[in-house]
């Protein structure tokens, strides 16, 4: 098979760098268990609630195992508890073996797909596999090997035909949402990782979208361990399966073999009718959610599904099966094997162009990052360079320049919000990208920076000349520059603050919102519209004045525009001429000490810090995450190799160690 051939490409490549100590795990399966395993949260009562209850199972290599129940029963916790994704809110009692060993979830040796579709819609799908391929594949690896590998793993989950279609999204027509699913599976196996979690893979598809993300995810299974959560799957799609975990409220209702589910329920007195999909069948017997009655057998009558619940579930602990599952556990964690070792993907230098590569191509084709903005920015250039159209000398120019200039800093540099939107959906897929390792904070950092920075300078350099020249500011191309420069470093600073919010607030309208009032207060306490003495001192003078980028820039235009003019005092009738540093000090009230040049310093050094703030909170976020990386589990106090030891000759007692789970947890 191809992609034998490609985990065969993959190994060489790693053995090859073994003397770097970068070697990742040889072609050997894994075995995934997890016993007596607790979720528990806390309430706002005080109190504590259990999600997963006492769970017991485990996936082998080459099988599909399928986690299925009603909403709310705990699929997805489970799956994040065996990812090591857990928030910190919740507590985990339990063991989650890997090859019998207690150890860490390193790059390339699991793979995590969300239900989400956190894509970049702008991208073809031949465009958004292979520029993942090239974050995520070993440096030593060419990039014509990588390309191989991207194109033959679009073939293998039935993307080809599609490979030059945009993904689209909201309000742009692209892939379907099947094939969109796919290539969220596509872009998390080009490493070919052992295992792979799936939650809710066919969320909102179709019987038919469904069966072939399913079928396309069934055919990677030769030597990978893959566990899915899903819901309600049709029968074609339930075929595939090999286990089968069926959970109701955080407890195990079935685990084994899904063929034997229907002799299970059958064998319970509640027998799948005739021509029925039987995860309809299952679901229906253990959904409380509706408490309707459930007829059990021919002549057992009909009884609460509570009941019935308690029936299954204990039918399931008494049966052959339950003590089937234990003695695999244990045999599984008795035997060992391989720890799995940490993967090398690209280095920090192709990480910064990859996606500096990328985020323009991205840039490029979303009309709201940029193009819509410049648009607007030269339509409003047009209408200030009419309005203040050669403003002339007079007293009455000294406030039509300082009107323009603060228009110019205040409101052009404020619609830089109008691109967070497109900043927001692009932090989601750093945010998936980031978690599952392909690279790190600082590299996207540099990437957007750097594909930003031709964008912005465009919309600052073709409106701000044409406001500046219909306008007549000053003459000199020296003048010019500078208004431009600052008004780019404006921009730049306003994206760096929108950043910053989004790192914090994901949701856009609030994030819009929030970012719209912290500019709001910025304007306010920079010295133009209510100048420097003033301005109340507590709070609004300081600290607010000094820590507002405006005071510079505002201070850094009226110097430069207002320095070695002549103003005629034309207003009462007397033509006294008064000078430009004359009307900074005196209307403006602007801090002649420095000269221009300093105001722009602090402006890039203004810049530079809401970066770097940027790069701390995202980087704070990604050691949380790291830090909930860091086991598969939190063991009770007794250690693996101490179970290990202990183990009696049968192995169908003493599996569960005793945990600290609270009382009134159970």
């Amino acid at each position: 098979m191809a992609s034998v051939n490609l985990d065969m490409e993959l190994q060489e490549v790693e053995l090859n760098n073994a003397d770097k100590g970068q070697m990742g795990s040889k072609s050997g399966g894994v075995f995934l268990t997890w016993n007596d395993l607790w979720i528990t949260v806390s309430t706002k009562k005080g109190g504590s609630k259990s999600i997963l209850k006492g769970l017991t199972g485990y996936a082998r290599p080459s099988e599909l195992l399928a986690v299925m129940g009603p909403s709310g029963c705990g699929k997805s916790t489970l799956l994040d508890s065996l990812a090591g994704r857990l928030d910190f809110s919740t507590r985990q009692t339990g063991e989650i073996l890997i090859n019998g060993h207690k150890q860490k979830l390193s790059y390339g040796t699991s793979a995590y797909v969300t239900q989400d579709e956190t894509l970049l819609a702008t991208l073809t799908v031949q465009e958004a596999v292979y520029y993942s391929a090239q974050l995520q594949l070993p440096v030593s690896m060419t990039k014509s090997q990588k390309k191989q590998i991207a194109e033959q793993t679009i073939k293998e989950m039935g993307l080809q035909d599609a490979m030059n279609t945009r993904i689209g999204g909201f309000g742009n027509k692209g892939i379907s949402g099947g094939e969109k699913r796919r290539l969220s599976v596509c872009m998390e196996i080009l490493t070919r990782p052992k295992l792979l979690f799936l939650d809710e893979p066919t969320s909102g598809l179709d019987s038919a979208a469904s069966y072939y993300v399913m079928s396309g995810i069934s055919r990677q299974k030769e030597g990978r361990t893959i566990i899915a959560s899903i819901h309600q799957p049709s029968a074609e799609v339930f075929n595939l399966f090999h286990s089968l975990c069926l959970l109701s409220s955080g407890r195990t209702v079935y685990f084994g073999p899904a063929s034997a589910a229907i002799e299970f329920f059958t064998r319970n007195g509640f027998p799948c009718p005739y021509l029925q999909n039987p995860s309809d069948h299952f679901l229906k017997t253990i959904n409380k959610d509706f408490d309707e009655d459930i007829e059990q057998g021919s002549a057992g009558g009909r009884r609460p599904t509570e009941e019935v619940i308690d029936l299954l579930i204990n039918s399931y602990k008494s049966s052959e099966g339950y003590h089937e599952v234990q003695s695999h556990v244990a045999e599984i964690c008795h035997q060992g094997g391989e720890m799995l070792k940490k993967r090398s993907h690209a280095n920090f230098k192709t990480q910064c162009l990859v996606l500096t590569r990328r985020s323009t191509v991205n840039m490029f084709r979303d009309p709201g990052y940029y193009w819509m903005r410049f648009v607007v920015y030269v339509a409003i250039a047009l209408s200030l360079g009419t309005i203040y159209y050669n403003v002339g000398s007079n007293y009455r120019s000294v406030e039509e320049r300082g009107l323009m200039v603060a228009f110019v800093v205040s409101f052009m540099t404020f619609m830089t919000v109008g691109g967070f939107p497109s900043f927001v959906e692009e932090m989601k897929v750093f945010q998936r990208e980031n978690v599952n390792g392909h690279y790190g904070c600082f590299a996207f950092v540099i990437g957007n920076t750097l594909s930003s920075i031709p964008y912005v300078l465009l919309i600052s350099l073709v409106p701000g000349a044409i406001a500046y020249f219909l306008a007549g500011f000053q003459n000199g191309f020296e003048h010019f520059i500078y208004f431009a420069l600052v008004l780019f470093i404006s921009m730049m600073t306003v994206e760096s603050l929108m950043m910053n919010v989004a790192a914090i607030v994901p949701n856009f309208l609030i994030g819009i919102v929030t970012g719209a009032g912290i500019q709001g207060l910025q304007i306010l306490s920079g010295g133009y519209f209510q100048l420097p003495s003033e301005l109340p001192k507590i709070l609004w003078k300081y600290p607010l004045y000094y820590m507002s980028f405006h005071k510079y820039a505002y201070q850094g235009m009226f110097k430069n525009e207002f320095e070695g003019l002549k103003f005629r005092d034309d207003i009462f009738g007397n033509n006294h001429i008064m000078s430009g540093e004359v009307v900074l000090r005196e209307r403006w009230q602007v801090e002649m000490g420095h000269s221009k040049w300093v105001d722009i310093v602090i402006l890039v050094g203004t810049l530079i810090l809401y970066r770097l703030v940027f790069f701390l909170i995202i980087k704070t976020k990604e050691k949380f995450v790291h830090a909930r990386k860091t086991s598969t589990s939190i063991l009770s106090n007794r250690s693996t190799q101490i179970m290990a030891k202990s183990l009696p000759a049968s192995p169908l007692h003493g599996l569960t160690p005793p945990h600290d789970t609270p009382t009134n947890n159970r």
